[in-house]
């Protein structure tokens, strides 16, 4: 079977969508094999509750974990120290000043217990197009003029899906999600999906919620 993406797919543009198994019927976290990374193809994933998650030395996976994390307005949990991080100003915090910066150095990060990166080239490629295209944002925390740490995801409508973060500093990914996270909660999104569970997240005010539900919530959202 190929690695990464099939380069025989068909390329589907922002216009086109693409079926993949029902999610629901699916037993375990993987829902479907192969594909390619085309902006059709990848709204159509998040569409449907699926985003593609595999290692470089695998086949494009495309996966809808269950339970998934998810936070929502009313959980959303900023720390006293982080408060008044924000009210200093200590990191500046933008949206989409420098996106190539934030997927790149979230590639490199390192995450104990990963011995590589699911952030492969093919990946940055494809989420380069989709902020060219206007659907995936990143926000970034600078101090000094430099790039400290940052956090990416994808935009629709009234639903987030969050994908990576990094940091070079202590607390500038944190900084950059925080304010970002309020500001597209004050813009009436719904939820923010961390796709699954981590210590950091769950800090932030994520809990699991069952895959059906998380289904016909997305529905619901993508619906309003």
């Amino acid at each position: 079977m190929t690695v990464g993406p099939d380069p025989h797919f068909p390329y589907l543009d922002k216009d086109k969508r693409f079926v993949f198994p029902p999610v629901i019927r699916s037993s375990g976290n993987i829902i479907a094999v192969g594909g390619n990374l085309s902006p059709g193809m990848l709204l159509s994933a998040y569409e449907q509750g699926i985003f593609p998650w595999y290692s470089e030395d695998e086949p494009l996976l495309w996966q809808s974990p269950d339970p998934r994390f998810l936070i929502f307005p009313e959980d959303l949990h900023i720390s006293e120290s982080m408060k008044k991080i924000l009210k200093k100003g200590i990191f500046n915090v933008v949206i989409d000043h420098d996106f190539p910066a934030v997927i790149n150095n979230c590639a490199i990060t390192y995450r104990p217990g990963q011995s590589g990166t699911w952030i492969t080239h093919d990946m940055i490629e494809a989420f380069i197009e989709l902020h060219r295209l206007g659907y995936v944002h990143s926000a970034e925390s600078y101090r000094d003029g430099q790039l400290v740490g940052g956090c990416y995801g994808l935009l629709l409508g009234k639903y987030f899906c969050g994908e990576s973060m990094f940091a070079k500093e202590k607390n500038a990914s944190k900084a950059a999600f925080l304010t970002y996270a309020q500001q597209l909660f004050a813009q009436g999104v719904a939820c923010i999906d961390c796709q699954v569970y981590t210590v950091h997240l769950a800090s932030l005010g994520g809990r699991n919620v069952p895959r059906a539900a998380f289904l016909r919530l997305l529905r619901k959202i993508l619906k309003s």
